[in-house]
């Protein structure tokens, strides 16, 4: 492309750093979709902005998707060209907003796995051998009481917890939004735990979570951890961090019914986002009525 159109790619990825404060990783994903759709254009031979029209932008997609791209990422792409365009239009550097009616192929939703409450409790229950196992405890214990994403456990600092209130606040959630969490007992009883042996390992480190030498935790570090945990206390499941984060938002939907309110505590802007969950719910319902209803079991074969 001209070197013109290159420029207002450029200054709009400046505004959304500079002028929106988006954070870094939203900026990379926006800077790699759109340097997707600079390729198409430099392919199709097209020189400026405003030459695309909704065909080449359906085109682009297709072939995207062709290239095995899913419809979650394609949805993003769109996404990020829409928010160009309107960039465009704004300033009067485009006429209309090509992507604006074109949807991606739709995607088949694939439900969380989840762990039942007895998976949860022979998980956190299994016991301590050593200070690093101390910490890593506390750690799990938060996921499940809290239903942090793993960027936000790890990037916890010491002023965030109040212990004394049974709470924490996330100070940027994804979409850079804070929040204040509840702490479940179990979850203070092991923080405080862990925190004895903190105080001797770091001074100036403000991070919650302390690695053996004294630095905050990476998230790579506590999947290692958690999956080592597993291997070690004979758990047969391959659990992840976020499915503790899952298992938070299941089981509390279904002692609560409250969907809004489990919105809140997992940190979704969109409700259709928790809506997955009562999928869930609906799934475990579904499968007590179907081994319980004398009309909905099987014949035997």
């Amino acid at each position: 492309m001209q070197s013109l159109a290159a420029k207002q790619l450029d200054n709009f990825l400046t505004q959304l750093e500079v002028e929106q404060r988006v954070s870094i990783h939203t900026l990379k994903s926006y800077q790699h979709d759109l340097q997707q759709l600079v390729a198409f254009c430099e392919e199709q031979k097209l020189d400026a902005w405003a030459q695309l029209q909704p065909n080449d932008i359906r085109q682009h997609i297709a072939n995207r998707h062709r290239h095995g791209l899913s419809g979650k990422s394609l949805q993003r792409e769109l996404s990020a060209m829409r928010c160009f365009y309107t960039y465009l239009l704004k300033n009067n550097l485009a006429t209309i907003n090509p992507a604006q009616y074109v949807k991606a192929p739709k995607q088949v939703r694939k439900l969380p796995k989840t762990l039942d409450v007895d998976q949860v409790g022979g998980l956190l229950d299994a016991g301590t051998d050593s200070v690093l196992e101390v910490r890593d405890l506390a750690i799990f214990e938060l996921f499940y009481s809290s239903g942090l994403r793993l960027s936000e456990l790890v990037n916890l600092d010491l002023p965030d917890l109040d212990l004394s209130d049974k709470s924490l606040r996330v100070q940027a959630g994804k979409g850079g939004k804070a929040r204040i969490l509840p702490v479940g007992s179990k979850a203070v009883s092991a923080l405080q735990n862990w925190l004895k042996h903190r105080v001797a390992r770091s001074e100036t480190e403000k991070a919650v979570f302390l690695s053996i030498r004294g630095e905050r935790l990476s998230q790579r570090n506590v999947e290692y951890r958690l999956a080592q945990w597993c291997i070690k206390k004979g758990i047969p499941e391959h659990v992840h961090p976020h499915m503790l984060r899952h298992s938070f938002a299941s089981h509390l939907l279904q002692a609560s019914q409250d969907l809004r309110a489990v919105q809140e505590l997992l940190g979704h802007s969109n409700i259709s986002t928790t809506q997955i969950y009562t999928h869930l719910d609906f799934q475990h319902l579904a499968k007590v009525y179907d081994n319980a209803h004398p009309r909905a079991k099987k014949k035997p074969a």
